[in-house]
């Protein structure tokens, strides 16, 4: 079978909270590991995706709504959707480990460094898709 999630790859979750959110796909495990027997990925998403701006409002404002609430899991092949999408960020790989989910201190650092690489991305335009919420 083809490797389908490789890194920087876009995808939908379908299932649990995050469910309906994109997330890009930081690193793959065809065949689980010890403490997770089941084929999955470590992906970072958007939990609040940026609001609609327009020309006529001020810096301000457009600082306040381009703000972007990241998150990061480790997410079951199943509970995934793949698109047709990539994103290139190089700055995740390091980022976000398997180590990154056993302290919650280092939770909340690698979620500050993505949220930083996310919102660098939509301030420069590129993948606007994957800064747009999914509407259904």
């Amino acid at each position: 079978m083809p490797k389908i999630y490789k890194p920087g790859k876009v995808a939908v979750v379908l299932q649990g909270r995050h469910a309906g959110k994109k997330v890009v796909v930081i690193k793959q495990y065809d065949d689980g590991t010890k403490e997770h027997g089941f084929p999955y990925v470590l992906a970072a998403g958007i939990e609040r995706y940026p609001l609609k701006v327009t020309k006529s409002m001020g810096a301000k404002k457009l600082a306040k709504r381009s703000k972007i609430k990241p998150f990061i899991k480790v997410i079951n092949y199943n509970h995934l959707m793949p698109t047709r999408y990539a994103l290139e960020l190089e700055g995740l790989k390091g980022a976000v480990t398997n180590e990154t989910f056993k302290e919650p201190t280092q939770r909340e650092e690698a979620k500050k460094v993505v949220k930083k690489l996310f919102e660098e991305r939509y301030a420069s335009g590129k993948n606007r898709w994957f800064f747009s919420a999914l509407r259904f």
